[in-house]
């Protein structure tokens, strides 16, 4: 098949064009023309901070409820002007707000506990850390990370025209560039729902619990955080456990790594519950995976994950995870797979509750990177289901399944349309045989892999029909929103992504709060 050209325009200004440069032109690793339009808008991938002016620090910081309090750590200059750090205590042991002030930042120095692990059976939650629109959190160390342990919550609810922002030490300094990524750790959410690959000595060689009753208790079934040195507990019995909210939130250039393998993402989930809100989140450059759920019940919307130097979405070990409203862009020299989904380490069996369940509608896929081999990879006899989607890839293998127990979970995809490699648009490895997975591509409805990608604002104009959501089963019923249309748009005015993300040279969304390598002021 000849490669086909993408009409890509995202709403870039004159100036952010400028700024661009001229890789985003005709960018490494795709074959096609990427077309910028000037319609006017936000700043561009090298630009400035939001509507512009210079910060001066605010006098002090304010009281807040946790031992310790604040402590003032003198003041910061960047571009954007000069803030007073407020640096938080390691442990925020009772409930405590965060409030936005001009000219101030709070620093993360190490990591930092919202509470103590209440184990997997409590319930109510204990200490919640609030976050108010517009702040600014930052990692003052390459380990610097915020997670909320089981039992207590972070409520960090942005706006969309202040959003919240989590980002690293050399982005206040205007020091990370459109590639910076791995500037400090990430934050995490920790909760008590089921999940699967209980950590060691659970089980014993005979599949019983390791107290030798032989009956499965979900309780018992824990696993440990990757990223840390102490050991840091999640899952538990309630899958409707809530961890909190995150709303109109970015992360930018987080994925700290202890050692391979053992890495933080932007946003790592460990069983968190179907009442923990996820919306308006948006991933920027991290060096790991944009976001990895790691068991429990996830439901997410209106979903970003630009420049992950590893997956965009990791799903794993038994997460129950549905999203809907997607967008994810691959930077040109990183990024493996869009889609990385996965049960427990080995086949799935009967000690391996319960299975990975990914559900995904309405997305855009941006694929170009020259790192990968494949858009979506599924493993582990994890159960698949992709609806209403556009998929650009960098001429590589568009869906690949590995183990006979994956295929055996019949993967679902209904109303996608794709630019894969014309010479191997599918890929059957470990047990799979190739012409398995493009039968179960066949199966579905309305799919088509060899389709010229035109992204206007990323929107696909096209009359492919969409998707009955209504037949996919989640927690709660009514998650998944019925549209006439596939990809993560509706239609080009449809702008839900722009001004509480950030602008890029791999993306510009157009919005008003500016560049990933500035902060935004207001």
């Amino acid at each position: 098949m000849t490669r086909n050209r993408i009409a890509l325009a995202i709403c870039c200004s004159t100036l952010a064009l400028s700024a661009c440069g001229g890789d985003e032109i005709v960018s490494p690793g795709t074959s096609g023309d990427i077309i910028i339009n000037n319609p006017g808008g936000g700043g561009g991938g090298g630009g400035g901070g939001g509507s512009g002016g210079t910060v001066t620090p605010a006098s002090g910081c304010p009281t807040i409820n946790a031992t310790g309090g604040l402590t003032d750590g003198g003041t910061i200059t960047g571009p954007t002007g000069e803030y007073r750090i407020c640096q938080l205590p390691a442990l925020i042991d009772a409930d405590t707000t965060l409030p936005y002030i001009s000219g101030l930042l709070y620093s993360l120095n190490g990591q930092v506990d919202i509470g103590t692990d209440r184990g997997p059976t409590s319930t109510g939650s204990s200490v919640e850390l609030t976050i108010e629109p517009g702040v600014i959190v930052y990692g003052a160390t390459g380990r610097s990370f915020l997670v909320a342990n089981r039992g207590n919550q972070l409520i960090a609810s942005g706006t969309a025209d202040r959003p919240i922002v989590f980002t690293s030490r050399d982005n206040v300094l205007g020091l990370s560039t459109d590639n910076s990524i791995g500037q400090w750790g990430g934050v995490v959410l920790l909760g008590r729902a089921p999940v699967s690959d209980c950590r060691t000595g659970v089980f014993n060689n005979n599949g019983q619990n390791s107290d030798g009753s032989g009956a499965f208790n979900q309780a018992n079934c824990e696993q440990e955080l990757e990223g840390t040195n102490t050991t840091t507990l999640f899952g538990g019995t309630n899958p409707a456990d809530s961890s909190g909210r995150l709303e109109y939130v970015q992360i930018r250039y987080s994925g700290f790594s202890l050692a391979p393998g053992n890495e933080l993402q932007s946003l790592t989930t460990g069983g968190v519950g179907s009442g923990t809100v996820l919306n308006h989140f948006m991933s920027f450059n991290s060096s790991d995976d944009g976001m990895e759920f790691f068991g429990g019940t996830v439901n997410m919307k209106y979903v970003v994950a630009v420049g992950a130097d590893d997956d965009s979405f990791d799903v794993d070990t038994g997460a129950q995870a549905n999203l809907q409203y997607v967008i994810g862009a691959q930077r040109s020299g990183g990024g493996d797979n869009l889609i990385e989904l996965d049960s427990p380490d080995g086949d799935y069996d009967t000690r391996a509750l319960p299975r990975t369940v990914f559900q995904m509608s309405n997305f855009t896929f941006i694929e170009a990177s020259t790192a990968n081999s494949q858009a979506v990879r599924a493993r582990g006899g994890a159960k698949l289901t992709l609806v209403n989607g556009v998929i650009e890839t960098a001429n590589e293998t568009c869906i690949r399944i590995d183990e006979a127990v994956t295929l055996a979970a019949d993967p679902d995809f209904n109303s996608i349309i794709a630019d894969c490699d014309g010479a191997a648009p599918f890929r059957g490895d470990a047990g799979v045989a190739t012409p398995d997975v493009k039968a179960q591509w066949d199966a579905g409805s309305n799919n088509n892999e060899a389709v010229a990608i035109t992204l206007t604002n990323l929107f696909f104009s096209n009359t492919v029909p969409a998707f009955d959501v209504s037949t996919l089963v989640t927690s709660p019923s009514s998650f998944f929103d019925q549209v006439d249309y596939i990809g993560a748009v509706s239609s080009g005015t449809d702008t839900w992504y722009r001004n509480w993300t950030c602008n890029s040279a791999t993306l510009n969304f157009g919005s008003s709060t500016g560049a990933c390598t500035s902060l935004p002021v207001y």
